[in-house]
């Protein structure tokens, strides 16, 4: 029986929440109808001749370029199921201290139910190229981590079987390829650089699972670039994303959806919500998505290399806001002018902070010609940059500003050299 529990896991400090799990299997699909122009409504319209209360029917134009964003569209979002292999053993397997083999040969019905998958979560994606045979989708990489299968169910409720290209945890980004033939619609990103906060915002995607496919949701930009630090399921974190918070209604599911402007382009991909504060607080209204710049970035190099390979520093850092005044003063010897940037605390053998000369509690403050306030800006400034580039780098030592110029190598090299 397939496991049809939300998948929630942390991805701020604030206790938010990825909305890769969904709750329900079909494919029961509840905008089918095609004419949505107009609505029938039915209101009381007093007394009739023998006293009783009567309705009748007063024809009401709902269109609106809501609707026809969602009319243009709704074909090229698609639910995503992961599948797993089901486990060998038996949930009643142990209950009364035995097995639940009652006699029969437990080797074969083991192999037998170790070959099986089952639903393990659901999420959505969006359709937004076809090449030839092949029809590709972006989603969320939590909501295909972990999946022996992917299976596809398209807005009229075609099923079908889907590889993954490439997956990129860092942004939390995966694409996936489909049979071209069922695909009639793909959709148009948009430049996230000129959204506005106030703007309306529109979510197409399937929240609590496909029963409740191709759900539309309306609600406004809250935020353009709003920083968010990213844990993994034991609150360790793992990095900061960069993201656009919006109130448009986002639930479990609607993780790799899409979020379009009113104009009908693909702003974002819809990946995380905020859903309460660390005191247990209920948080309403707080939801994120990773803006289309980057998307389109990751998902081009995702269907070239399968991977994304990344610029590195080599070095462990501490973001100085958390350091104490005194120890700002006393052991980093810093000015008291700079209260933003981040420390070095490690840097590994091999690393191209080494070979350009920074050592332990040096304090970066600019990166690139950006500058550097947070390990968040860091992030974002170091990643604008590709493998061999060589950038200028600002740092203190000593409490005396200093620059210097490193290539950068890839993150895996950097990892392999600080291992050995």
């Amino acid at each position: 029986m397939a496991n049809k529990s939300l998948i929630k896991v942390a991805v701020t400090a604030l206790v938010a929440g990825l909305i890769g799990g969904g709750v329900a299997y079909g494919g029961i699909n509840y905008f089918q109808n095609n004419n949505i122009a107009t609505s029938s409504t039915s209101v009381p319209t007093g007394s009739n001749k023998s006293g009783s209360t009567s309705t009748t029917n007063v024809k009401v134009n709902v269109s609106s370029q809501a609707t026809k964003v969602f009319e243009n569209n709704k074909a090229a979002v698609v639910s995503v199921i992961n599948l797993q292999k089901k486990s060998s053993s038996s949930s009643w397997s142990g209950i009364l201290g035995g097995d639940d083999s009652s006699g029969s040969d437990s080797s074969s019905s083991s192999d037998s139910s170790s070959s099986k998958l089952e639903e393990y979560s659901e999420g959505s994606g969006l359709i937004y190229k076809k090449s030839g045979d092949a029809a590709y989708i972006v989603t969320n990489n939590h909501v295909v981590s972990g999946s022996s299968a992917i299976r596809v169910i398209m807005s009229d409720g075609t099923k079908l079987s889907a590889k993954i290209v490439g997956t990129d945890s860092v942004t939390d980004l995966a694409v996936l390829k489909i049979n071209s033939s069922k695909v009639t619609k793909t959709a148009s990103f948009g430049n996230s650089d000129n959204i506005k906060v106030g703007e309306t915002a529109l979510a197409i995607g399937s929240p609590m699972g496909s029963n409740y496919a191709t759900t539309l949701t309306q609600g406004i930009i809250s935020a353009k670039k709003r920083t968010v630090a990213t844990t993994n399921t034991s609150g360790q974190t793992t990095g900061y994303a960069t993201v656009i918070q919006t109130d448009t209604a986002i639930n479990s599911g609607n993780s790799g959806g899409p979020l379009f402007n009113i104009a009908g382009q693909v702003i974002g991909i819809n990946s995380m919500k905020l859903a309460s504060d660390n005191s247990g607080t209920s948080v309403e209204g707080m939801g994120f998505a990773i803006p289309s710049n980057e998307v389109v970035k990751i998902i081009n190099e995702l269907v070239q290399k399968g991977e994304v390979v990344r610029p590195a520093l080599g070095v462990a850092t501490y973001d100085l806001s958390n350091i104490s005044s005194s120890d700002q003063k006393s052991v980093l010897k810093l000015p008291t002018s700079v209260t933003k940037g981040v420390v070095i605390m490690k840097t590994y053998s091999g690393s191209p902070a080494k070979a350009a000369g920074l050592t332990k509690y040096d304090v970066i403050t600019e990166l690139g010609g950006k500058k550097v306030t947070s390990l968040a800006t860091l992030r974002s400034a170091l990643y604008a940059h590709s493998v061999n580039d060589t950038v200028t780098v600002k740092y203190y030592h000593n409490g005396k500003l200093k620059t210097a110029n490193m290539k950068l190598t890839e993150t895996t090299k950097t990892l392999t050299k600080q291992s050995n």
